[in-house]
């Protein structure tokens, strides 16, 4: 019964410390650019967008490649935003030899 009660402190405290993390990754920013830079989109960790610039030159491109380069900058932002969730939280689950997408907390 003692490493039942261990078991369930342990994935208490982990629950916790997951939480914890997504909280504090919910608040990172990441910038994703397009066209060398022409177009940069910042969304934080819940991937609300923050800002989003665009050069004064593109102004003169015609509207599809502007949403072009706004659609590729903002994917560009979010898969930042997945590799610096997965990275950080990785080390959190390491050794546990979850199954690969297992998603946590529990």
């Amino acid at each position: 019964m003692t490493d039942i009660a261990g078991l369930m402190q342990q994935a208490k405290k982990m629950q916790e410390q997951m939480q914890k993390a997504q909280e504090e990754l919910a608040l990172l920013e990441c910038t994703g650019e397009s066209g060398a830079g022409l177009v940069k989109v910042t969304i934080n960790g819940r991937h609300e967008v923050k800002n989003v610039e665009l050069d004064p030159a593109l102004l003169n491109e015609d509207k599809e490649i502007i949403e072009d380069l706004v659609a590729a900058a903002m994917n560009d932002a979010v898969k930042k935003v997945a590799e610096n969730n997965k990275s950080q939280l990785s080390g959190m689950t390491a050794g546990l030899n979850l199954p690969e997408g297992f998603k946590l907390p529990f």
